[in-house]
């Protein structure tokens, strides 16, 4: 048998495949990946520290800037935890809100994987289509929070405001405009036999490896695992809205891609009974201008994210600002699964299970 020498290939940091940052050492033996090895660090902002010298309200934009492609869920994420921490009712109307903003900016966050996958694997199309969509919802947040991409629309005891008239047409619109997309992202995409073959059976993770390395969020139920914490352990009034979750069997590129086309449609469920059993009243509780939460107190809150679980560990010393936070972020966790789905693949299908894994840097490195 031929001997060959190892040598290495470095994917990123500056590589338009790498997702803001991400550096993989991947070793070869001929065109063969023997390891992929992670490194992260690049985009580092030190947001846990950042958070000890700020008071508890004036975190709060910064949740948004962690996964700024669906940047409304580790706001609420954030505001949640501290609401539990003070023990702060929030009104009717603003959880309906917070859902529907939730489930917007999930929606968001797959259309974004979806085409930034596609451009990833050379089909430039599907990614004009998928902003194309995108866009729309950009427009809603820039309606109730004056920002589109780092919306910060969240705000401990509700949120900010309550959303204008031309929000409820803008929404139903997109909602009834909706199977049409996804039809066409199964024409240009799904149905592509060149994408299939990049991604059909490639990077393929089974349930046990995704359990013992902490995976959840889309690449854990593409495994065939059954675990939304929306329905698992439901948080704010999950438990009003009725949503399948969809399931992989392979835990390959195409079940994590496959899994989040068919989350959209589940979202856009979701939002269709917000919007339909909407109630009047406030949007924010009455909250002090100063927290100041028991010393000693501690609080882990965790929500279902576009990524995974997004978890907040709080603890609090009496004073106006955090002893302690910090961030349980899905895809530092889901990056760690990268060298045992790459080993024994060709260096082109790294691309892919970087793409599918669909990881935001800003939330690995914080």
């Amino acid at each position: 048998m031929l001997q060959t020498d190892q040598y290495t290939v470095n994917i990123g940091p500056q590589h338009p495949s790498t997702h803001g940052g991400l550096h993989v050492e991947a070793l070869m033996d001929g065109e063969f990946v023997v390891d992929a090895i992670v490194h992260l660090g690049y985009v580092h902002r030190s947001v846990e520290k950042i958070a000890e010298s700020r008071t508890y309200p004036q975190f709060v934009p910064y949740t948004s800037r962690l996964d700024y492609l669906a940047s409304h869920l580790p706001t609420i994420g954030y505001c949640q935890a501290v609401e539990k921490l003070m023990g702060i009712e929030v009104p009717e109307r603003a959880e309906y809100l917070r859902v529907i903003m939730a489930e917007f900016s999930r929606i968001a966050s797959h259309l974004l994987f979806i085409g930034s996958m596609a451009i990833d694997l050379g089909a430039t199309t599907g990614l004009i289509y998928c902003f194309r969509d995108r866009e729309r919802i950009m427009d809603m947040f820039e309606m109730t929070s004056g920002q589109r991409l780092v919306a910060s629309y969240g705000r401990i005891g509700g949120v900010s405001e309550d959303v204008p008239e031309n929000f409820y047409p803008a929404a139903r619109s997109f909602l009834q405009d909706l199977p049409k997309m996804i039809d066409e992202y199964n024409g240009l995409i799904t149905g592509n036999e060149i994408l299939q073959c990049r991604i059909k059976g490639v990077g393929t993770l089974s349930a046990e490896d995704a359990i013992a390395y902490g995976v959840t969020g889309p690449n854990l139920r593409a495994c065939g695992i059954d675990y939304d914490l929306r329905k698992a352990d439901p948080y704010g009034i999950y438990d009003r809205f009725e949503f399948d979750v969809p399931l992989g069997s392979q835990g390959d590129s195409w079940d994590r891609y496959i899994v989040r086309l068919e989350e959209i449609q589940q979202s856009a469920r979701i939002i269709e009974q917000a919007l339909d059993a909407m109630p009047e009243g406030e949007v924010r509780a009455k909250v002090p201008r100063v927290l100041k939460p028991e010393a000693g107190k501690e609080v882990y809150y965790r929500i279902e994210s576009s990524k995974g679980e997004l978890g907040y560990y709080i603890v609090a010393d009496g004073g106006e600002k955090p002893y302690r936070v910090h961030v349980r972020a899905p895809s530092f966790v889901n990056l760690m699964v990268l060298p045992i789905i790459s080993r024994g693949g060709k260096l082109q299908d790294i691309i892919a299970n970087i793409a599918t894994l669909d990881p935001v840097l800003g939330e690995s490195d914080r």
